[in-house]
């Protein structure tokens, strides 16, 4: 058993349940808890209203007419002698149904309009945005008095409206959260898995930008009370016989100069709510920001120290699976960045195929676009980046040009996705059972327990132990090596042919990195499916992959069979790095060091794009671009001087 399985099973997940999330904010924010008693006390109030108001609220008695105070009216009695706790109690529902009326048309509008825009992007943000930028500027009180004017006095028609013009702010704040959020590592994780775009919105971003929602729906809520009460107060909302706050107002304006005490209880009434909405919302705020800051991912450990020989470990790599075997082809891919000025070209003429249950390497220093190749496979390149050229054909499907659909046809059921960040991509919001029981569900259509059983099949898959406690979990209770181990198990979840694998082990320590390489090869072995591995560790290339492609700024330099490529490399790059490998040096001796950087996309050279940092470039090797060479069985290079420098000793035979 290795050791990240000893730890899973010998210590317990952090998974014993938490307190509620309400006692959690009221016990953080004393404040929200007495705004959050207040208006509780208020809705019970308006509901017992008739059961322990002392009078009816239109009972009259003009020998109490202004009274103050007393045993028999304890807020006193207006200017006909009506009693004004009776009026002020049941007051209280007109008031909240009101500004709930306009709440919930608020947030029906803002916050599917506003994710919509933030995260489906394109011509659909451009309509929703300037429809809200136009509504804003619409004066509300004038289209709300016209509304009245309409229905009546109608308080339901006037909030209704009062929803609707208030709307386009929550649009804007929930879109500009959830650009934010559509960025996040698990989102992009969920989209490679196959989850349906409805389900990401309602089930991922909705919860992350839920904190702000609440917020601003909680002063909207008091903005719509202060409102309605103006509105009663001018006579131009009616409650017909029912008591209205904003009457109660108006009524003792009349009088306010003979007797200001009956402005007293409506107005402080008015005001405590208003307020408790407000520190409620604060409340809420500064506890979302603090459960996001508590569930960051802690602690993330990079690995150090020493392999073993990598070109030994080459030897003993398992020969290649054919790549004519129609799994995935990429011919020519070319990808562009849109700008303000001329558009910049990321990567170009990238050329390689992967065959089924083969493994293939990607390797190159930072900047070379290994990543951006990548999420151009999968169809996720980020907004004003784009396939401008070439294929990438999946089982005789071109999927760049099927767009869209047909790179969701095949994400997590043909081509799967693991990601560097392991606590990134996984939703804090979300444990691990609703990670794996939602990709599930997109792929297989099963009962509850059926779900289930399967995503604790697939966590036993990736040999995790005490799969109760870790369905239950949240990502922030697990491991980094767990948490890389439940993405495994979420890439496995569509039964993919292929699996991208994007740097897997570089945030883990030396230990847990051998023990998921180790996993990876036991799963191919099992399930029979392709990986492209994307690294820059000579060290994992020949513990695991059958052949290695080598990019450089760009483009394509060499590809071969990884045991060929460690002995006989036959591009000066791919000699330089492998050079510089630590764990191909002999023991107290100088590391050789590749001088300069990679050149930037728009500031490559015309030719050979390594020329600049190549001690033996030649006058013609920038005299025009440089297509792939042949190099060998199955091997190619982008060198002119290939035969040269092996004829040199420049490169090993």
């Amino acid at each position: 058993m290795n050791r990240e399985v000893s730890q899973a099973s010998s210590q317990p997940v952090k998974s014993a349940p938490e307190p509620h999330r309400l006692r959690r904010l009221l016990g953080r924010h004393p404040l929200g808890a007495v705004a959050t008693a207040y208006l509780a006390l208020l809705v019970l109030a308006g509901l017992f209203a008739p059961a322990i108001a002392p009078y009816s609220p239109d009972e009259q008695d003009l020998s109490t007419v202004l009274s103050g105070p007393s045993g028999a009216h304890w807020l006193g009695a207006d200017t006909v002698g009506r009693d004004v706790l009776s009026r002020l109690l049941y007051g209280i529902n007109p008031a909240l149904v009101n500004t709930l009326t306009a709440l919930a048309v608020f947030l029906l509008l803002g916050v599917p309009l506003g994710i919509l825009a933030g995260y489906r992007g394109g011509w659909l943000d451009t309509v929703i945005s300037r429809t809200a930028e136009l509504v804003l500027g619409v004066p509300a009180i004038i289209i709300v008095l016209v509304v009245l004017g309409v229905f009546s006095s109608s308080p339901t028609a006037a909030m209704i409206t009062l929803g609707v013009l208030g709307s386009p702010g929550l649009v804007r704040l929930v879109r500009g959260a959830t650009l934010v959020v559509r960025e996040e590592l698990f989102v992009t994780a969920a989209r490679v898995a196959g989850v349906h775009p409805l389900r990401i919105m309602s089930g991922h971003v909705l919860r992350r930008v839920l904190g702000p929602v609440l917020a601003q729906a909680s002063v909207f809520a008091g903005v719509g009370l202060g409102f309605q009460a103006a509105l009663a107060f001018l006579g131009v909302m009616s409650a017909g016989d029912r008591p209205s706050w904003g009457e109660m107002i108006s009524q003792a304006s009349t009088v306010v100069t003979s007797d200001g005490w009956l402005l007293v209880p409506p107005g402080v009434t008015i005001a405590l709510t208003v307020l408790a909405f407000g520190v409620l919302g604060d409340a809420i705020s500064e506890q979302t920001a603090f459960e996001r800051r508590t569930a960051a991912p802690r602690g993330r450990r990079a690995g150090h120290g020493r392999r073993t020989n990598a070109a030994q470990r080459a030897v003993v790599a398992t020969p290649p699976a054919n790549p004519d075997d129609g799994l995935l082809h990429v011919r020519g891919l070319t990808v562009t960045a849109s700008t303000s000025g001329p558009d910049t070209t990321l990567v170009s003429d990238v050329t390689f195929s992967i065959g089924t249950g083969e493994t293939v390497a990607v390797v190159g220093e930072s900047g070379c676009g290994k990543s951006i190749t990548a999420l151009a496979l999968l169809g996720l390149l980020p907004d004003g980046v784009d396939v401008t050229g070439g294929e990438v054909v999946h089982r005789g499907t071109d999927l760049v040009a099927g767009g869209p659909k047909a790179y969701r046809a095949v994400r997590g059921s043909g081509i799967a996705y693991i990601a560097q960040d392991a606590l990134g991509s996984l939703d804090p919001t979300h444990t691990i059972g609703s990670h794996l029981k939602e990709v599930v569900r997109r792929h297989e259509r099963l009962s509850g327990a059926a779900t289930r059983a399967r995503a604790a099949e697939l966590l036993h898959q990736v040999k995790l132990h005490n799969v109760d406690r870790v369905l239950a979990s949240y990502p922030h209770e697990i491991s980094g090596g767990m948490a890389q181990r439940v993405n495994i198990a979420l890439a496995l979840a569509g039964r993919p042919k292929l699996v991208i694998a994007d740097e897997p082990t570089t945030a883990l320590d030396v230990t847990v990195q051998a023990e998921i390489l180790a996993l990876l090869r036991e799963l191919q072995q099992s399930t029979g499916m392709a990986i492209l591995l994307i690294t820059h560790d000579w060290g994992v290339v020949a513990d695991i992959a059958d052949r290695a492609v080598v990019m450089y700024a760009g483009e394509v330099v060499e590809q071969a069979p990884a045991q060929r490529l460690f002995h006989a490399p036959r591009f000066p790059y791919t000699a330089a790095l492998l050079a510089a490998d630590p764990s191909t040096a002999r023991e107290g001796a100088r590391l050789p060091t590749l001088p300069g950087r990679v050149p930037p996309p728009g500031a490559w050279p015309t030719g050979c794009r390594f020329a600049g940092r190549c001690v033996h470039a030649r006058e013609e090797c920038t005299d025009g671009p440089v297509p792939l060479l042949p190099a060998g069985p199955d091997a190619a290079a982008r060198c002119i001087r290939t035969e040269d420098l092996v004829r040199e000793g420049a490169l090993p035979l």
